[in-house]
């Protein structure tokens, strides 16, 4: 799907990293690592009507704590997210309207909260006669362009060998719609065994074809220890070009440059990492854990009683840190893109996560629950307009993202979205955004649903009836204030929605 030029530049690219010293070869890579900040005045870049264009960078699994400076205390090479925060803002109390892929998907989509977003977990596709904020902006002028895990099939599995399923219905002008990791591996392995999605029909073309190696590699890390995928820390058997997060990244910059000369651009990259399994390179390999760094310092989990071994831990947190730094490279990839086509002083960029990751606190992993962990997002927005350098706590959902691009593209916001803007925090028109966010989920544990108003977080059928999480209190979410606070569980009580059959 890329020109020559562009694969043998991401070849070229992918060698230096992995043969050049590790945070050396992030820095130049990626257009950060301490280099100043180019002007953006370049007046080429302008669209033909002034409206921004809109680079969303959506990665999979993304903890709201793991980023690599100031306050958030890991090492971790991030130098181009950190670029967003000291260019733009940042939201430190960000959650999802649902904390797992499908229905959070779907609500970034329709702009509304997980009781209406029509998608109740990931056994459900996005009913196709619901609008998306997709849609609107392609209908105002704009040319929308999706890459990765959209999940908005999830369940039925209905990339299309082409990624371009549903791509109209959904409104994209331009799609390559992809696999999850699992969902991707139970497809190919399913008969007729082979590709069923653009992704894996990509490994195939390959010589020789990767595609087998890499399912039957999910397939087996997801048995080998009691705690399945992320037990297993090894390096994965796919070359640089083929590994997921890489190809699902040059497809959204092969499609930017298909974009019609002067026509505002909104591009979504819905990368499969960092979700598990703990899968990485070689060459990433030696990013974190190799003969020029040994990345340590990336913690344990609270409240863990498993049987993971402290040196599992720490393996297992370097892989999903090497997924993390890797999806930061491309960052600095795009805007240097950005740059040389002279249009990044005219895009607003965001970078935020459909949900978090436990990482075995509360002896849980994946998502799917109401802790912090799982629920929370890292959140951060910069470009024209947008104030530089502010770290903000106003309370902000995903479920928000559609109706802020939608602003910034002067597209009105439907009446019956949930989704509002946050450009006035982001302009500095306000402090404040909402006064309670929510969240929702059905699971096999429950129908949860809970109320955060940023300290107190009542929580309703997860274990028990009724529990009050106190974050100042107690930050590891592990006692139930609930009887001792009977007036702040009546007021959070009631912000919570009806549930919906």
């Amino acid at each position: 799907m890329g020109s020559k030029r562009t694969r043998r530049r991401f070849l070229q690219q992918s060698t230096q990293l992995a043969a050049g010293g590790a945070l050396a070869g992030l820095a130049g890579a990626c257009g950060g690592g301490g280099e100043p900040e180019a002007e953006m005045s370049s007046p080429e870049g302008s669209t033909v009507d002034g409206r921004p264009n809109l680079l969303f960078f959506f990665p999979d699994q993304h903890r709201p704590d793991w980023l690599g400076w100031g306050n958030y205390g890991l090492p971790l090479a991030t130098p181009n997210i950190e670029r967003l925060a000291r260019t733009g803002t940042n939201f430190t109390r960000a959650v999802v309207p649902s904390p797992v892929c499908a229905p959070s998907r779907a609500c970034l989509a329709s702009g509304k909260e997980y009781d209406r977003c029509g998608v109740r977990n990931n056994g459900v596709d996005y009913p196709l006669d619901q609008t998306t904020y997709y849609g609107l902006l392609r209908d105002a002028g704009y040319h929308t362009l999706g890459v990765g895990k959209l999940d908005l099939s999830k369940p039925s599995h209905d990339w299309g060998i082409d990624g371009s399923n549903h791509g109209d219905a959904w409104g994209f002008s331009a799609m390559i719609n992809s696999c999850g990791k699992g969902d991707g591996m139970g497809a190919y392995l399913r008969e007729p065994v082979g590709p069923k999605d653009p992704y894996y029909a990509f490994l195939d073309s390959l010589e020789p074809p990767q595609g087998r190696a890499c399912a039957d590699d999910y397939a087996k890390r997801g048995r080998t220890r009691p705690d399945g995928w992320w037990g297993d820390s090894y390096p994965c058997p796919l070359s640089p070009e083929a590994y997921g997060d890489n190809w699902v990244a040059q497809n959204g910059l092969d499609l930017l440059e298909q974009v019609p000369e002067g026509k505002p651009w909104h591009l979504v990259i819905n990368f499969p990492g960092p979700h598990p399994p703990m899968d990485i390179t070689k060459e990433m390999e030696r990013l974190v854990r190799g003969p020029d760094r040994v990345l340590e310092g990336l913690g344990q989990p609270h409240n863990y009683t498993g049987n993971m071994s402290p040196e599992q831990h720490v393996a297992l947190r370097q892989n999903y840190a090497a997924m993390i730094e890797n999806i930061d490279m491309w960052l600095g990839r795009y805007i240097d893109w950005l740059e040389e086509k002279g249009q990044l002083e005219n895009t607003i960029i965001v970078y935020a996560s459909d949900h978090g990751e436990q990482l075995g606190e509360h002896d849980l992993w994946g998502k799917s629950v109401p802790y912090q962990a799982s629920l929370g997002v890292p959140l951060l927005a910069a470009g024209p307009g947008i104030r530089p350098g502010v770290e903000t706590d106003a309370l902000a959902s995903t479920v928000d993202l559609g109706a802020t691009f939608l602003d910034y593209a002067g597209v009105p916001v439907p009446s019956d979205m949930d989704s509002r803007s946050l450009r006035p925090v982001l302009e500095g028109a306000t402090e404040t955004h909402r006064e309670v966010l929510l969240s929702g989920l059905l699971t096999s544990r429950g129908d949860f649903r809970l109320a955060w108003d940023g300290r107190r977080k009542l929580v309703r059928d997860f274990g028990e009836e009724w529990q009050l999480w106190d974050l100042e209190a107690d930050p590891q979410e592990a006692r139930n204030f609930a009887s001792q606070e009977p007036d702040q569980v009546r007021r959070l009580q009631d912000w919570l929605p009806e549930r919906l059959a």
